[in-house]
């Protein structure tokens, strides 16, 4: 069971990474966030969702 959280935060964790990739900011607010996010999993998803970069919205 403990493998599916993982999986599940892995795949939030991509999916977080890229989009934050697919924003306007800087190279040095996105390279920011993929650590943030990489180095803390779970506490840099929660962080990310609430206050950083959305990506472009067409």
């Amino acid at each position: 069971m403990e493998y599916i959280f993982g999986i599940i935060i892995f795949v939030l964790d991509v999916w977080a990474i890229a989009t934050v990739i697919n924003t306007n900011e800087t190279t040095g607010t996105k390279l920011l966030w993929i650590v943030l996010i990489a180095v803390l999993p779970v506490l840099g998803l929660l962080i990310w969702y609430f206050a950083g970069p959305r990506g472009n919205r067409a």
